[in-house]
C-alpha cells in the first residue's frame, strides 16, 4: 500500500480555495499510485479560526465545501483531511475538531480530537468539545489504522517524568493489533520544537509497536509560522524520512517497507531556519491579507537592515519600498550605507527629511506647552513624524508598514509609541539583538549585503546628540540573556540586570498592548500567547 503525505499551506476561511488545493493533491497522489492520502490537522478550513467560531455560519460554509470534495474524490483512493464539526448534542461547546475519511461511493467517517491545547497560542477549548480517541480507528485493504489529532500524542511524560495533562489519554486505547499510526497536525515551529515532535511520536510508535506517520501543516497564519517537516517513522519511533521544512510538499511511501519515493532534502543550519520561518511568516502575511507591497523606514542601523533582507526574500525586490527620513541627528553614514543597501538588494529608495516637520512642531510645542529645555518630548516627536510620514504612505499606495523593532526593545519598553512602534506586521520583534547581528552576518556569508558599517556600529536612535542605545540600556550581551531569562522562559529574576528588566517589563505593557502582530520565533514570544495584565501594583 502507498500513502501520500500531503503537507499543504491553507488559507483560514478560503474554503474553496482550500477544497481545490487538497483536490489538487488528492489527484497528484493517485498519479503516484497512493492509496490513501493524508492532509493536516484543520486542511479545509485553515487553522486555527479562534473566535471566527462565534459565527456558525462559517462552520456550516466550511461543511458545504466538504459536501462538494466528496462528490469530487476519485475511485481508488482514500482521503484524510482535517476540518471542523458541529456537535450535535446540546450539551458542551459547539465544535468539534475532526478527521474525515472520504472515499467514493462511501459513507464519510468523522474521528475527533480528544486533547485541546489551551497553553502559549492556543485556546481550542473556548469552542471545540473533546472527542473520544479510543473511537479512533478504521480499516483499509485490511490493515487497522489509528487515528491521533495534534495534541492527542502530547500527554506522554516528559524526560523528569512531568506530564503536562493529569492523564494521558492514549494509554487508554487498544493498542493490540494496530498497524499503523496517523496524527494530523497544526503545530507551530519555534527552534527546538521538531525534536519535541520527534519525542512524542517516537513515545506513540513504542506504545503501539507501530509505524507513526506525523503530518503536519506548513504556512503561517497571523504571528504563528508553521513549518511542515511532516515525517514517518518506523515502530521503534526512528525517523525514515521527512519531508520539506516552510514549503507545500507531497511525499509517497510504501507502508510496508516505509521507503519514501522523494529522499529527504539536507537540513538546514539554524541560521537559515530561522530567515526560512520568517520570510515565510511575512509572505504568508501579505497574501492571505490581500496585500502585495511593503515599506519600512531604512535608518541605516542594523534591524532596519534585516528587515529589508527578510521583505525581498519574502516578496521580491519590486515589491519593497524603502525611505531613509533624516533629522536632526542623523549621521552622515547612517544615510550613505542605508543607500548602499538599497542599492545591494535591488529596492527603491527615497528620503524624506523630517527636519521641517520637526523644526516647525518642536517650537509650537515649546510655545504652547511651555518646554524650555530639550528631553523626551523632542526625542519621541522625531520618532513620531518618521512613523507619521510611513503611515502616510501606507494610506496613499495601500503598502504594508514593516516594524523594525527586536524583542529586546520591546520588552524593555526601548521603543516609542505611534513612531517607531508604527506598522502592520513586526518580522523580528521576537528576536534579540544577537540573534539579529547573527542572521545579519549570514546574510553577509557569501557577498556584502548588509554594508559592514551597519553591522560594526553601536547601535543609535539617532534621536539627540551622540546618542547610543548603551546610554539607556545594559549591553546587548547581557541584556539579551536577561530577555531569555526572564521573558521567554518566566524564571525569576537574578541579579541587577533581570531585576531592572522584569521592572521594565511590568511597566511598559501597555505599549506592546499596541504593538503590531510579532511573528513568533520563540517558544513565548510577545502578542497572541501572552496574557499579561497592564494595570497591577506588583513590584519585584
Amino acid at each position: 500500500m502507498r500513502i501520500a503525505i500531503a503537507q499543504i499551506n491553507p488559507t483560514l476561511g478560503d474554503f474553496k480555495g482550500n477544497k481545490q488545493l487538497i483536490l489538487d493533491r488528492v489527484f497528484e497522489a493517485q498519479g503516484k499510485g497512493s492509496r490513501l492520502v493524508v492532509f493536516p490537522e484543520c486542511a479545509l478550513f485553515g487553522y486555527h479560526p479562534f473566535d471566527l467560531l462565534e459565527r456558525q455560519k462559517i462552520v456550516r460554509r466550511q461543511f458545504q465545501e466538504l459536501k462538494s470534495l466528496e462528490k469530487k474524490i476519485p475511485k481508488g483512493i482514500a482521503v484524510l483531511v482535517g476540518l471542523l464539526t458541529e456537535n450535535p448534542s446540546k450539551k458542551g461547546r459547539p465544535y468539534f475538531n475532526t478527521a474525515a475519511l472520504l472515499e467514493s461511493g462511501k459513507k464519510t467517517k468523522f474521528f475527533n480530537k480528544t486533547l485541546l491545547p489551551t497553553g502559549d497560542v492556543f485556546d481550542e477549548a473556548r469552542f471545540i468539545e473533546p472527542g473520544d480517541m479510543r473511537k479512533n480507528f478504521f480499516t483499509l485493504d485490511r490493515k487497522k489504522f489509528f487515528l491521533s489529532i495534534c495534541e492527542d500524542i502530547w500527554a506522554w511524560p516528559e524526560e523528569d517524568g512531568s506530564s503536562p495533562y493529569l492523564v494521558n489519554p492514549m494509554s487508554k486505547v487498544p493498542r493490540q493489533g494496530c498497524d499503523f499510526v496517523i496524527n494530523m497536525s497544526a503545530s507551530p515551529w519555534f527552534p527546538g520544537k521538531i525534536e519535541r515532535r520527534r519525542r512524542v511520536v517516537e513515545a506513540t510508535a513504542k506504545h503501539f509497536k507501530a509505524p507513526v506517520l506525523y503530518t503536519n501543516l506548513v504556512g503561517a497564519q497571523d504571528e504563528v509560522i508553521f513549518d511542515g517537516r511532516s515525517f514517518v517513522t518506523d515502530k521503534k519511533g526512528r525517523v525514515v524520512f521527512e519531508c520539506e521544512a516552510f514549503e507545500e510538499d507531497l511525499n509517497v511511501f510504501n507502508l510496508e517497507t516505509l521507503q519514501s519515493w522523494t529522499p529527504s532534502r539536507p537540513l538546514r543550519s539554524k541560521d537559515d531556519e530561522l530567515r526560512s520561518a520568517l520570510v515565510l511568516g511575512i509572505r504568508d502575511f501579505c497574501r492571505k491579507t490581500n496585500l502585495s507591497k511593503v515599506h519600512l523606514g531604512l535608518s541605516g542601523g542594523i534591524d532596519s537592515a534585516l528587515v529589508a533582507c527578510l521583505a525581498v526574500d519574502a516578496l521580491g525586490p519590486g515589491a519593497v519600498e524603502t525611505f531613509a527620513l533624516p533629522g536632526p541627528f542623523s549621521a552622515p553614514e547612517s544615510l550613505s550605507w542605508a543607500r548602499e543597501l538599497a542599492k545591494n538588494l535591488h529596492i527603491n529608495f527615497r528620503e524624506v527629511s523630517i527636519t521641517p516637520f520637526y523644526e516647525t512642531l518642536k517650537k509650537g510645542l515649546e510655545k504652547s506647552l511651555g518646554i524650555d529645555s530639550f528631553g523626551i518630548v523632542h526625542e519621541n516627536l522625531q520618532s513620531r513624524l518618521r512613523g507619521m510620514v510611513l503611515m502616510a504612505f501606507s494610506n496613499q499606495t495601500q503598502s504594508l508598514l514593516l516594524t523594525t523593532g527586536n524583542k529586546s526593545e520591546y520588552a524593555t519598553g526601548y521603543a516609542t509609541l505611534y513612531g517607531d512602534m508604527c506598522g502592520g506586521l513586526a518580522p523580528i520583534g521576537d528576536l534579540t539583538k544577537r540573534q539579529v547581528f547573527q542572521l545579519s552576518k549570514f546574510y553577509n556569508r557569501d557577498r556584502e549585503i548588509i554594508p559592514s558599517g551597519i553591522i560594526d556600529r553601536p547601535p543609535s536612535a539617532e534621536l539627540r546628540p551622540n546618542q547610543k542605545d548603551q546610554d539607556s540600556l545594559p549591553p546587548y550581551e547581557v541584556l539579551d540573556a536577561a530577555v531569555v531569562n526572564v521573558v521567554e522562559k518566566g524564571r525569576e529574576s537574578r541579579g541587577e540586570t533581570e531585576a531592572w528588566l522584569l521592572d521594565r517589563v511590568f511597566k511598559t505593557e501597555f505599549k506592546r498592548w499596541q504593538a503590531p502582530p510579532i511573528l513568533k520565533a520563540s517558544s513565548h514570544s510577545f502578542g497572541r500567547g501572552r496574557r499579561f495584565p497592564v494595570a497591577h501594583r506588583y513590584q519585584e
